[in-house]
């Protein structure tokens, strides 16, 4: 890709080594999806093993995607003034650094302050990949590339809980639930010298300058919305906690006015306003918040259910969620059959309706069964749930990032996984307090799992409104903008 003047972007050749550098890419996600859910299984564990309060269970996720919502879209920045490949390596080695971290901390907040700087890290590291992808491959094979991440991202959602329970049955090394965070050291290394190889060098900008200015604004207003999500319950909801979350939402106003203005003026935006009058993107985004908020949230709340109140081990615990990373290997399959190009965006919505029965059939089986469910009971719901995850995942990316000019796909990319974490922290923070909250108003498990269940329904009749302002169909001229 090269700039032959300022905004002119040359159709992009393909690169030689596209291939294995997605490889590399989906590598770089399947560490962040693994460390974004794995400590789900582990939490309860973790907190027997160094103490803490009930917040911890919910800071081991909720600190991660939360640091990482504040960094991704000022790392996509990043990518665009400094390289993508030299960002992408840097992210990488930093986050194999602080899972070593992770996997030494011997107190609760050495624990935390670990998991937020793999966040940051993993800021970094991530939007590089989704703005690499739409450089290195030409428009035909694009659809394919962005398809691989479904698979990937289904598996890794529901794959990091059964990794996470048997290595902390196993016990390997002695080393108990360590083990989630060091098995990402020979991860990482593979993942940074591959990187050296594979990956392209990028560089789309112009610009030399962070807007410093607004990586603050965002950052806070992020951080003023979750803090008090996770710790208002504990305290008992003191005024300061909604005042905190209306100062966010007037942060993010102030955040979208100043860079509007920054971009009038001639300066280089964190964010590049005009994405925002993309129907596709805008959209997109509030349909990623609603989806991944409710599937990051149901995950802990599955979790903690199947440990504490089915009383099943931790791998026995991650087991059981088998059954949904199957049915999402099912739901993607169908989607590359063919369905994904005829359908376009009616195919996420119908993975959104069979994703909303799926959990209804879980929520019923919970009902019915209360305490003494089996895994083998849980199972169908769980399937069918999976299935219709698979056919939103597959073609979410493509859609949302068709509209994009090349030259804001950095700042797009970042934007989009941003919305995506932050989705994850707000869904961990709500839906685990909102389960929190209604066994101290002694409801029973069965009966708290049921409502979360109604929760993750709601988000799901969301996403599906939200998609009918996405385009009918992915755009397949992507890289001739």
């Amino acid at each position: 890709m090269t700039l032959t003047a300022p905004g002119v972007v040359t159709a992009p050749q393909p690169h030689r080594w596209r291939w294995p550098a997605l490889g590399v890419i989906l590598a770089a996600e399947v560490m962040d999806m693994l460390d974004a859910l794995i400590t789900t299984i582990a939490a309860p564990t973790i907190r027997q093993d160094l103490g803490g309060e009930e917040s911890l269970v919910q800071w081991l996720g909720a600190g991660y995607t939360l640091a990482m919502a504040v960094g991704l879209i000022t790392g996509g920045r990043l990518g665009d003034l400094l390289g993508r490949k030299r960002m992408f390596l840097i992210g990488a080695a930093g986050f194999t650094v602080m899972s070593l971290l992770c996997g030494l901390a011997g107190n609760p907040e050495l624990l935390i302050a670990g998991r937020a700087l793999q966040g940051l890290f993993g800021a970094v590291m991530l939007p590089q990949g989704l703005g690499m992808i739409k450089e290195m491959f030409p428009p035909e094979e694009m659809g394919k590339a962005f398809g691989a991440f479904g698979p990937v991202m289904t598996l890794g959602s529901v794959g990091g809980p059964i990794l996470g329970g048997w290595l902390v049955d196993a016990d390997l090394f002695g080393m108990g639930w360590r083990m989630i965070f060091l098995i990402n050291l020979p991860l990482g290394l593979a993942a940074v010298l591959a990187g050296l190889k594979f990956l392209p060098e990028i560089r789309l900008s112009a610009a030399t300058r962070l807007d410093l200015v607004g990586v603050l604004l965002v950052s806070a207003a992020a951080f003023l919305l979750v803090y008090p999500l996770i710790q208002g319950p504990e305290l008992d909801w003191p005024v300061w906690t909604f005042a905190s979350m209306a100062g966010s939402i007037v942060l993010f106003a102030v955040f979208a006015a100043f860079e509007t203005r920054r971009a009038r003026s001639g300066k280089d935006p964190l964010v590049t306003p005009s994405l925002f009058r993309k129907r596709a993107f805008t959209g997109g985004l509030v349909a990623g918040l609603a989806f991944f908020s409710g599937l990051i949230g149901f995950s802990l709340v599955l979790s903690l259910f199947t440990q504490v109140g089915l009383h099943y081990s931790p791998f026995k615990a991650g087991l059981t969620s088998l059954p949904q990373a199957l049915g999402s290997v099912a739901g993607f399959g169908l989607a590359m059959s063919g369905l994904q190009e005829k359908l376009g965006r009616g195919l996420l919505q119908i993975g959104a309706v069979i994703m909303a029965a799926g959990a209804a059939v879980f929520g019923v089986t919970v009902h019915l069964t209360g305490l003494d469910a089996s895994p083998w009971q849980l199972a169908p719901g769980l399937a069918i749930a999976g299935i219709g995850m698979g056919m939103i995942m597959a073609p979410f990316f493509d859609i949302v990032l068709a509209g994009v000019e090349n030259h804001e796909s950095g700042s797009a990319s970042g934007t989009l996984t941003a919305v995506q974490q932050l989705g994850a922290a707000l869904g961990t923070a709500v839906l685990g307090t909102f389960f929190f909250h209604l066994l101290k108003a002694r409801w029973s498990f069965g009966a708290a799992m049921q409502a979360t269940v109604w929760v993750e329904i709601g988000l799901l009749g969301l996403t599906l409104a939200l998609s009918f302002l996405l385009p009918k169909r992915a755009r397949t001229d992507q890289a001739g903008h």
